[in-house]
């Protein structure tokens, strides 16, 4: 069998955490649970009302090819949610997959894929107009790629990893850093 060249091999590798950098002392004021989002249903997520625990933030979108996570998700919910764990989805239409209105996402994802955490109303991920909440996170490691961008958060509201979209929900490390942020 030939050898595959190094690169190619990096290439097909998957990437299981992106990594994070210091933070900036401009940017020091602001932690992972001083940010709020819009709900789906028009109310408010207000992530300081979960200090102390850990959160888990994914940027979604129904109609993504990684869709499929919902499933992966909603079972990070509810194993480890009773233990503190927040899975929180945050639908955006940045990469052009995403359901323009607030019913269809929320019908679409509770139909298909039996989503019961909480999700937010749409918003930016990336760029100028990013969520304040993925503008700190990229600070500290990179803005998501594309949908199903995953970041941890721990219970002292530091980012403590991100993952990339093709990161499962049930791959051994990222459980593992779930696990451990929960310890």
């Amino acid at each position: 069998m030939a050898e595959l060249p190094r690169r190619a091999i990096l290439r097909a590798a998957p990437l299981l955490a992106v990594p994070l950098r210091p933070a900036r002392a401009a940017d020091e004021a602001a932690r992972g649970h001083d940010f709020r989002f819009e709900d789906i249903d028009g109310g408010e997520i207000d992530l300081g009302d979960l200090r102390g625990k850990p959160l888990l933030v994914v940027n979604t979108a129904s109609f993504c090819g990684f869709a499929r996570q919902f499933e992966g998700l909603q079972a990070l919910h509810d194993s480890y949610g009773p233990r503190g764990l927040l899975v929180l989805g945050v639908p955006s239409n940045d990469f052009n997959q995403e359901a323009a209105d607030r019913k269809t996402i929320k019908d679409f994802c509770e139909a298909t894929f039996g989503v019961a955490f909480p999700m937010a109303a749409p918003c930016h991920v990336k760029g100028p107009q990013a969520h304040p909440f993925f503008a700190w996170a990229a600070a500290r490691s990179t803005a998501p790629r594309w949908n199903f961008f995953k970041y941890l958060v721990a219970r002292d509201s530091r980012l403590l990893q991100a993952f990339p979209s093709n990161v499962e929900p049930d791959a051994p490390a990222f459980r593992q850093a779930i696990e451990a942020a929960l310890a």
